[in-house]
């Protein structure tokens, strides 16, 4: 279903298009490319909604910096010193989180209204993302595909291509509560990743990647997430052609489980202690499948170079149960 969801000052207008199958609901709007909601029944048949929103635009315009359930680009995460050189060139993109460029820029993807189509089960959308916005070189032309599966589960496809190399990092921004409301620190969080990339005071990586062991970002084994992450882990898996299960995110109260399923070599935590108003501290669990933060000025991290002639994929899955 398709409806009017509201209208830009500048006039383009937003669509919300809701999804349903197998006892899942999911609303993703135009606008960011945002999911809006996902309803999912508890271990007693209580449907509840699992990820942070608001009910109109205006909640989304004033409060854009939480990037609440949107689709970030043409980089989410950080680049440092909002810079990087490709093919000797050195490019400056505009900074919007002290000196470094942060999810694309001060109006990366998030911010944008982009072309929506129904598919089977879903709705893709689509965006030309003219050179030199942000800073980035190249045309890039994404395609953004959401579906639900026979199972509920809810399925993003990232697709683009560039006229001229440049880097892609895409990823959705949703804040999962598996409770519907309270604090989040409380769910239990599994992990196969071994290894995490150590930050510094701004969240940009001071090196290569280190063992979990020992250490609190050993999820390894299910724990209770509380709060005190930003920190992007390193999946054992690394890239995959198709989604391997990498995370399951479980509530014990309401029973609620969320696994989640990637194409991309790592994925950031974010408890989201510092999220901002209307919302509490920890209220919802980023869980950003993506490349690793600052890839661009690290050759040794897994590359985010696209080329002409080349097509950037990447797919995350989405599975919802109870137990």
């Amino acid at each position: 279903m398709n409806e009017l969801f509201g209208t830009l000052s500048d006039g383009p207008p937003v669509h919300r298009w809701t999804l349903e199958r197998a006892g899942v609901r999911v609303r993703v709007l135009s606008y960011g490319g945002i999911v809006q909601s996902v309803e999912v029944p508890d271990r007693e048949g209580r449907t509840g909604d699992v990820v942070l929103g608001f009910p109109d635009l205006d909640g989304y315009l004033a409060h854009p910096e939480p990037y609440l359930g949107a689709l970030v680009g043409r980089y989410a995460n950080r680049i440092a010193g909002g810079r990087f050189t490709l093919d000797g060139r050195t490019y400056a993109l505009e900074p919007n989180n002290g000196p470094n460029s942060l999810h694309g820029g001060a109006r990366g993807f998030d911010k944008r209204v982009w072309e929506a189509e129904p598919v089977e089960h879903g709705v893709r959308l689509t965006r030309i993302s003219p050179h030199g916005e942000e800073g980035f070189p190249g045309r890039l032309e994404v395609w953004a595909t959401y579906t639900l599966d026979e199972s509920g589960a809810l399925r993003i496809a990232y697709e683009a291509v560039t006229d001229a190399p440049t880097v892609v990092n895409l990823t959705n921004h949703s804040y999962f509560n598996l409770a519907g409301s309270g604090d989040a620190g409380g769910h239990e969080l599994r992990l196969a990743a071994s290894r995490y990339t150590p930050v510094d005071a701004d969240l940009i990586p001071t090196g290569g990647p280190e063992d979990v062991t020992g250490t609190r970002f050993d999820f390894r084994e299910a724990r209770k997430t509380g709060s005190g992450y930003d920190h992007n882990f390193v999946l054992d898996k690394g890239v995959t052609d198709g989604p391997v299960e990498v995370a399951e995110l479980h509530d014990p109260a309401s029973g609620r489980v969320l696994t989640v399923a990637t194409t991309e070599p790592g994925l950031q935590l974010y408890t989201a202690d510092h999220l901002g108003e209307p919302f509490a501290p920890c209220e919802g669990i980023a869980l950003e499948t993506q490349h690793f933060p600052d890839s661009p000025n690290r050759p040794r991290f897994p590359t985010t170079v696209l080329r002409p002639g080349e097509m950037f994929r990447s797919e995350t899955v989405y599975g919802f149960g109870t137990r």
